[in-house]
């Protein structure tokens, strides 16, 4: 029997270009990319070069801080180029993929943290608070699961985990060897997705409301708060199922099926590729010709990575929405279009579409930060966004830990970043506290 909770405070943003639940077809690009700017707080140090000739399952790079953090390669093939940015820090391992995928063999006898760390697998155990890769040395009070997301054009994780149905119930099995607490499957209200709802070794919630109710902070917030001192870890379903896959079948197998959304995609469904392949593969001959923004991820916390850019290894959605580069004259004052908004000034906005087409124009610039109440309309936790931000601005640690900095990342207080009159860069805000408390320990 599952626990049920309610979220009454948020915002579902309804867009055009929802992905329809079939499938595309198969495509895999020549090249694939691992990116180290995927996982928070990392160094990476190389331990391939351009030439090499690399299996699926073999170590591309690993954490210099915590050397037995390993980056596996989701491919077969030889190492085409590794991208370096400013000061030379790597942004990219690029992999020339082998049509027919080779694999390393891995034990599946081992003991399960050590088989995780070796496969690669164990970067997607995302580590709260913080938002990091887990501590290895940890034991977490709990690891949360959100079986759906309920963020604007998210793909469906029932439909991508469809025949995935006995790899999840492994990798759940497998993860509650890692905690002395209690593994949470969290469920959408009403969900009747055996794959998922069935699941032994699992405490099952239930949570409904409007998003940010898919968001594993959220429902940690509401389940179990975390204190400080206290660590809980949460998992993609995705990263449940290369679990699964590789105790059933001894190799690193990162198939996926991603969503192709946004209303400048022509054709609504989802593709099979494999983690980390160039985009083009994916959305050549499915866009509209005009010029667009091409996101891994949502709408709301995805990455713009450009036409020629890489899927992000978390991501299993791929957004599409017109670029926001043709500016309105008086467009604060008149409403032009209709979009989606929380504000009375335009209410027929709200009634007069059910979905919207949006583009990413911000309809005005950074202004002076000042608190509007708009924050906590749309973020379900007890705490105070706006002195929570203004406190990480002027890094007084005291009051960030008081005010509830080790509840929250980036993605917990999107939306707030998406009402925010004061055009303020919420995320990246929230990302450079993370870090501050990080380092001072």
């Amino acid at each position: 029997m599952s626990n049920v909770y309610t979220i009454r405070r948020g915002k579902d943003i309804q867009l055009e270009g929802v992905p329809a639940n079939q499938v595309l077809g198969t495509a895999i690009g020549s090249t694939v990319a691992v990116k180290p700017n995927d996982f928070k707080g990392i160094k990476p140090k190389l331990e391939v070069k351009s030439g090499d000739e690399v299996k699926a399952g073999d170590v591309l790079f690993h954490d210099k801080n915590r050397p037995e953090i390993k980056f596996t390669s989701p491919v077969s093939g030889e190492v085409a180029e590794i991208v370096r940015g400013d000061r030379r820090a790597i942004l990219e391992i690029r992999v020339l993929a082998d049509k027919e995928i080779k694999h390393k063999a891995f034990d599946t006898n081992a003991d399960i943290k050590s088989l995780l760390l070796e496969s690669g697998l164990w970067v997607g155990i995302t580590q709260r608070p913080y938002g990091t890769i887990a501590n290895p040395e940890d034991r977490p009070k709990a690891i949360h699961i959100s079986t759906f997301d309920s963020a604007p054009l998210a793909q469906d994780n029932s439909f991508i985990a469809e025949g995935e149905e006995a790899n999840f119930a492994k990798g759940v099995e497998a993860l509650k060897k890692l905690t002395d607490g209690d593994v949470h499957l969290n469920h959408k209200h009403g969900s009747t997705n055996a794959g998922f709802t069935s699941v032994a070794n699992a405490v099952h919630n239930e949570f409904k409301g409007p998003h940010p109710a898919g968001l594993p902070g959220i429902q940690i917030h509401h389940i179990d708060a975390i204190n400080k001192g206290e660590v809980v870890w949460t998992l993609t379903v995705q990263t449940v199922i290369y679990i699964g896959r590789l105790l059933n079948g001894g190799k690193v197998d990162m198939r996926k099926r991603v969503a192709l959304s946004g209303s400048e995609i022509t054709e609504s469904g989802y593709v099979e590729t494999i983690s980390g392949t160039a985009i083009n593969a994916l959305i050549d001959g499915r866009t509209t010709s005009g010029n667009n923004r091409i996101i891994s991820g949502n709408v709301l916390t995805g990455e713009n990575i450009g036409a020629n850019g890489y899927l992000g290894f978390f991501d299993n959605v791929v957004t599409v929405i017109p670029e926001g580069d043709q500016y309105e004259f008086m467009g604060w004052l008149i409403p032009t279009y209709p979009r989606p908004t929380i504000s009375n000034s335009f209410p027929i906005f709200k009634y007069l579409k059910k979905r919207f087409k949006v583009n990413t124009n911000l309809h005005g610039e950074e202004r002076a930060f000042v608190v509007t109440g708009q924050y906590e309309k749309v973020l379900p936790m007890d705490i105070m966004p706006v002195q929570l931000l203004k406190a990480i601005l002027a890094q007084d640690l005291e009051a960030m830990e008081n005010l509830g900095i080790y509840e929250v990342i980036e993605e917990d207080l999107a939306l707030c970043e998406f009402v925010c009159t004061s055009k303020i860069n919420v995320q990246n805000i929230v990302r450079d506290g993370l870090t501050l408390m990080e380092s001072e320990g």
